[in-house]
């Protein structure tokens, strides 16, 4: 079980049952399956969905998704083939964070 701490460190006085839920569930289950899907796959996965979302977390996990071993091609490739399918705009808000982060 991998230990995350973002949870109770960003929102465990107020919410502190959400932390939980994120630290424990989420990334300390969830995530951790690493016979199911590998922490690079996962992050490959979840920045795709956020990208299409266009939610603010993308930048968190475009930065887990480095570390996981995902290269500045691969992420390139995937905001590319996703542009498509979930719009233009997003596409752009998304190369602008991968290339602060991969470009580091």
């Amino acid at each position: 079980m991998k230990k995350q701490t973002a949870g109770r460190e960003q929102l465990g006085e107020f919410a502190p049952k959400f932390a939980s839920l994120n630290d424990d569930i989420l990334f300390g289950e969830v995530w951790s399956r690493e016979d199911q899907l590998s922490p690079r796959e996962r992050s490959l996965i979840t920045c795709s969905s956020l990208l299409t979302q266009g939610v603010p977390q993308l930048e968190a996990h475009l930065k887990i998704a480095k570390k996981n071993g995902v290269t500045k091609e691969e992420i390139v490739e995937v905001i590319t083939h996703l542009a498509f399918y979930t719009g233009w705009p997003k596409a752009w808000s998304a190369f602008a964070l991968a290339k602060m982060i991969f470009d580091e």
